[in-house]
């Protein structure tokens, strides 16, 4: 089950880079480049969609609401292939898991046949460590290292907890309380999440990557049956 990187050979630009975990699992990012009328082209949405796209007042979140659609025609869906739940949260018809995420010029989807799947993309910024405190204990990352390290690896461990929160978007489920990210090197690549809430507990892989001044995290639910050895295995794979 190794992690690829495609070479973009199949789909031109603004297709930024395409992730594959086995084939049941893709991951497609987007970098916005085009106009919203051309982003638009080709595009249907539905009713509630449209009521959505009409209602944003940011041209780039507009563009990028438009540019996800592409992303999923890539998949093979089109927004009717689409709904979401009282949450938010989006869902395929079909069955298949999907998670959506968008930070200022990138958008992505993760695409899962089987495996629940979140996703998350963060613009890396200063003010993290002046909020760490307010979703995760910052000293189990070290908060004595360098700076810019620990503004990584926070930005890391955000895109993680959001990408946790988006497989299992339960009301009441906090960031800091009941969500865990294991420690881990930036060379890693990837690393471990817990949820833990109501008396039960959910392991996860993570997966991360830096771009352009970007961190794009995402996590896939392990098998409850035994979770370490699903971990430990990719991670020997992976390197």
């Amino acid at each position: 089950m190794d992690l690829k990187d495609s070479d973009n050979l199949k789909y031109p630009m603004p297709l930024y880079k395409t992730i594959t975990k086995d084939p049941g699992v893709r991951i497609r990012i987007w970098k916005i480049t085009e106009t919203e009328d051309k982003l638009a082209k080709g595009i249907s949405l539905t009713p509630h969609c449209q009521e959505r796209y009409e209602g944003m007042r940011s041209e780039l979140h507009r563009r990028g609401f438009l540019s996800i659609r592409h992303l999923m025609a890539l998949e093979g869906y089109t927004d009717q292939d689409l709904y979401y739940d009282e949450l938010g949260k989006p869902h395929l018809r079909d069955g298949c898991f999907i998670s959506i995420t968008h930070s200022f010029q990138f958008t992505a989807i993760a695409v899962s046949d089987k495996i629940p799947v979140g996703i998350d993309i963060e613009k890396q910024r200063e003010k993290i460590l002046k909020i760490a405190h307010k979703f995760t204990p910052i000293s189990a990352y070290g908060s004595d290292i360098d700076p810019v390290l620990l503004m990584r690896k926070l930005t890391v461990v955000w895109g993680g907890k959001e990408s946790l929160y988006k497989i299992n978007s339960t009301l009441g489920l906090s960031f800091l309380k009941h969500i865990d990210i294991k420690d881990f090197g930036m060379e890693e690549g990837m690393t471990k999440g817990c949820i833990h809430l109501n008396g039960e507990s959910s392991s996860f892989e993570i997966r991360f990557l830096e771009f352009e001044g970007f961190t794009c995290a995402f996590a896939l639910q392990l098998n409850p049956a035994d979770p370490e050895s699903y971990l430990i295995l990719n991670k020997n794979k992976a390197q």
